[in-house]
């Protein structure tokens, strides 16, 4: 039985000794809404830096902390862990690699209310998760919308409905209309998630009012190899495991790593292709400058007029590789996700609707 005065805070950790008390001390500092209080579970997936013992010290101190253990490690396991032992009407996913203002929580609750919505997110801002130029380059490439598409809570949008928020802030009763996150998504998760909801009549609003400070990677490879190996290749397998989820900007590097190889094996053959070729390329490069322009201007670093074009094309292309990459592997049977069998009936390539509607 749940408390409807409860609120669950969830926050999945690994190896993150770096950002986990700064963390969990902005939410200690959040101000509650009246009659509200909190539970903050911590959820680590077998850490093997000071993670839990940094936690382990805050509980001494702070008992609504607690550290719960996830045996295996995957994000999405753990947001269903924090579900599934949940006491409260309410439940806020957050990410140790951020830093949350005291207002956050009592905005989304707020928000919630206001708006009837299902899930309730806003804006984060990306800030270098280092102190050398590779992580400002980072922070440059993913806050421009030349970057990042139009991801509006990176780039800034207006408040009203959106298909995707980061950092949710859920009514209960959406887990038990839809399900749990997809486990066997270790990446994409959330997005599948918020676009299950959106599927089954529900509602998902952001408030830019709300606002969280979200640390990257700290070099410019760090960052790419996750895109290659992770994020892109997980675009795809969501894909094929919920159809409805296929959102155009996260497929369109396919299309442009596609084109650019194309372009180069092509180009030998056909005056037509290569004059083609070299158009779409140069109006690329074009907008990546006036883009790389906009973001010196921005951060006041002159580097990134000569650092970020560059930056830009080995993002998109490298990106558009992961997703071919996921693609192909769906083709031959060897992803990941197709060796997992469907933890419940209509979990996954099957769950186009639901007999529970989430319409109001």
């Amino acid at each position: 039985m749940t408390k409807k005065d409860l609120i669950t805070i969830i926050i999945p950790t690994y190896n993150e000794e770096k950002f986990i008390q700064k963390c969990l001390q902005s939410v200690q500092s959040f101000l509650l809404p009246k009659d509200i209080k909190i539970e903050i579970f911590v959820i680590d997936g077998g850490s093997k830096d000071n993670t839990t013992e940094i936690v382990l010290n805050m509980i001494e101190q702070d008992k609504r902390i607690v550290l719960l253990d996830n045996p295996k490690k995957i994000q999405a396991v753990a947001l269903n862990i924090g579900i599934s032992k949940s006491n409260g009407e309410w439940i806020l996913r957050l990410d140790a690699h951020a830093m949350y203002p005291s207002d956050y929580l009592k905005l989304c609750f707020e928000t919630a209310i206001r708006t009837n919505a299902d899930n309730v997110g806003g804006l984060i801002i990306t800030q270098p998760g280092g102190t050398g130029y590779q992580a400002s380059l980072v922070q440059a490439l993913t806050t421009h919308i030349f970057g990042v598409g139009n991801s509006g809570f990176r780039t800034g949008i207006s408040e009203g409905e959106v298909d995707t928020v980061p950092f949710g802030f859920f009514n209960r009763d959406v887990f038990e209309k839809i399900g749990y996150f997809d486990e066997r998504l270790i990446r994409a998760q959330d997005y599948e998630f918020n676009k299950r909801i959106k599927n089954n009549g529900g509602k998902i609003w952001l408030n830019p009012g709300i606002v969280a400070q979200y640390y990257n990677q700290k070099s410019i490879l760090k960052f790419l190899e996750k895109q290659i190996l992770k994020e892109a290749p997980y675009n795809a397998y969501m894909w094929y495991l919920a159809p409805y989820s296929f959102a155009y900007r996260h497929a369109i590097t396919s299309v442009f790593t596609t084109g650019v190889i194309s372009g180069i094996f092509l180009s030998p053959f056909s005056s037509f292709v290569k004059y083609m070729f070299i158009s779409v390329m140069v109006l690329y490069f074009f907008l990546a400058i006036v883009s790389a322009l906009q973001q010196a201007k921005r951060y006041k670093n002159l580097l990134h007029m000569f650092t970020l074009p560059i930056s830009f094309f080995l993002y998109h292309f490298i990106h558009g590789i992961g997703v071919l990459t996921g693609f192909f592997r769906l083709a031959t049977g060897t992803s990941p996700v197709q060796k997992i069998k469907e933890p419940w009936e209509g979990y996954g390539f099957y769950r186009i609707k639901l007999n529970k509607s989430l319409k109001k």
